[in-house]
């Protein structure tokens, strides 16, 4: 680290902190040459992946547009805040852990869907109404039917 008082290269780090639950790191130091003290603040970068759309654009990871998706589901359900955000941590944990530079919106999907299924039915079903982007309530049904049977949670639709 370059000292900004005499622009020595060499500086010695005295003390370090952790700020903010560990996701900023603040350290004192001093310039052996010229004993000047000065404080620098380090933050962790997290790169997220790019999604794969439908139509074949990419994306960069977006969590704000994926909160409002999960608000609108659980809009008016007795879910409290804190598990929707739960929802969308999980999300974030499972992408950084794979790895992968890309993902396809299916797999994210996929993903929102069983966890909101773990919480909410009615939820799901709303999700599911602008996730699959049907035309028609008759397709919407059907898909509906469909995807019930895979997710085994909700009961059948007439």
């Amino acid at each position: 680290m370059h000292c900004p008082s005499c622009q020595t290269h060499d500086t010695k780090v005295i003390d370090s902190r952790l700020l903010q639950e560990g996701a900023n790191v603040r350290r004192r130091r001093k310039c052996d040459s010229c004993g000047h003290r000065f404080t620098t603040y380090e933050k962790f970068e997290v790169h997220f992946p790019t999604i794969l759309k439908r139509d074949g654009r990419r994306e960069n990871f977006n969590p704000k547009k994926i909160m409002g998706g999960l608000e609108k589901a659980f809009q008016k359900r007795p879910i409290s805040t804190d598990n929707i955000e739960n929802i969308l941590s999980s999300l974030e944990t499972f992408l950084l852990q794979l790895g992968q530079k890309e993902y396809h919106s299916e797999q994210i999907g996929t993903f929102l869907m069983n966890k909101i299924n773990e919480l909410d039915t009615v939820a799901f079903v709303r999700f599911a109404s602008f996730y699959w982007n049907y035309d028609n309530i008759d397709s919407f049904v059907k898909g509906l039917t469909n995807q019930a049977l895979k997710f085994n949670r909700l009961s059948s639709v007439d």
